[in-house]
């Protein structure tokens, strides 16, 4: 049985930086017990005040593009410099217990030892793009904890991988050297996001291929209209495995992050998070709500029969429960 401590307990412990009660933390807030929901609540609420001061980067990228190598090899220089870096990375869930694969933290060997980092593989839960429904919530709690950069891998899965956008200050979309096939098969949606394209994997045989990569790359981005923030996307070439062009990465961010809070499209930016966590809790409030409600939960049990047996079609067997739900609550 998991241990239960008071908020005050949890706050008190993640503002020390004690990644074992982070963990619990994290788990708390995951839980889907009804029970559990009331004290993570409190605990959010009571971090909130100490959270915001990190770089949060959204890292997604193209099957096989080294996402997980290449945030050990980053994610350790960083750490060496004294950054506290937390990586949230989210796995496929299990369609059998809905729990994580957490294979990412067994790639990142280096910085899974790191003293400066935290590392925690969450479930996707099955969400659309790969972002684990408590994903901002537990970004939250790293930064009350203390880790100023935090990096949220994701799974990328497809064009809903720009979800991670709406929850980070800095996207990053990792790429491989064989320009050719990627460009017909990358997503635009995924492209317009990019505050960066970063070419992985430019080492030996292939580094003539990452530099005739990048000369497309940076063609294809010239026909997107030009960034809100006035950032131009630059596209990059490293080499995660031999550890080439990793300053170079921290260097952008750096002078991205300069630019932004210059011109206030970084606080813009963070306004937008602010409300699209609300909006995307609300939802799951709705969506909640008109679950657990006692006559849709009878009503729907008909309606699925009905529907499978085509006697109604979907669209008015939704007007159904919904119109039930808004006379019923």
């Amino acid at each position: 049985m998991r241990p239960r401590f008071s908020p005050e307990t949890y706050i008190q412990a993640i503002l020390a930086g004690n990644k074992v009660m982070l963990s619990r933390a994290i788990t708390l807030i995951e839980s889907r017990l009804n029970s559990d929901n009331e004290l993570a609540q409190a605990v959010i609420e009571g971090c909130l005040p100490h959270s915001g001061g990190a770089f949060r980067i959204g890292i997604t990228g193209v099957p096989g593009a080294g996402k997980s190598t290449f945030i050990d090899t980053f994610g350790t220089m960083l750490a060496n410099k004294g950054h506290k870096i937390a990586v949230l990375a989210i796995d496929p869930s299990s369609n059998v217990s809905g729990g994580s694969i957490l294979g990412d933290k067994t790639r990142m060997q280096n910085l899974s030892i790191h003293a400066n980092a935290f590392i925690r593989p969450s479930p996707s839960g099955g969400n659309l793009g790969g972002v684990a429904r408590k994903t901002r919530e537990t970004l939250l709690l790293c930064e009350a904890a203390g880790y100023d950069v935090i990096m949220v891998e994701t799974v990328g899965v497809g064009q809903s991988e720009i979800t991670v956008r709406g929850m980070t200050d800095f996207f990053l979309l990792l790429m491989l050297p064989n320009a050719g096939d990627e460009l017909q098969g990358i997503k635009k949606g995924i492209m317009e996001q990019a505050d960066a394209l970063l070419i992985n994997k430019a080492d030996g045989v292939f580094l003539p291929k990452a530099r005739s990569a990048k000369v497309l790359y940076s063609q294809a981005l010239r026909l997107f209209p030009p960034n809100e923030s006035g950032w131009n996307p630059p596209v990059m070439l490293c080499s995660a495995l031999a550890e080439t062009g990793i300053v170079e990465i921290w260097e952008t961010l750096t002078r991205f992050r300069e630019h932004t809070l210059a011109n206030g499209s970084w606080d813009k930016q963070r306004e937008r998070q602010a409300l699209n966590w609300m909006m995307e809790n609300a939802m799951l409030r709705i969506q909640q709500a008109f679950l657990e409600n006692p006559f849709v939960q009878t009503e729907i049990k008909r309606l699925k029969e009905e529907v499978q047996n085509q006697q109604i079609s979907p669209m008015k067997a939704a007007d159904v429960l919904v119109n039930l739900w808004g006379s019923r609550r």
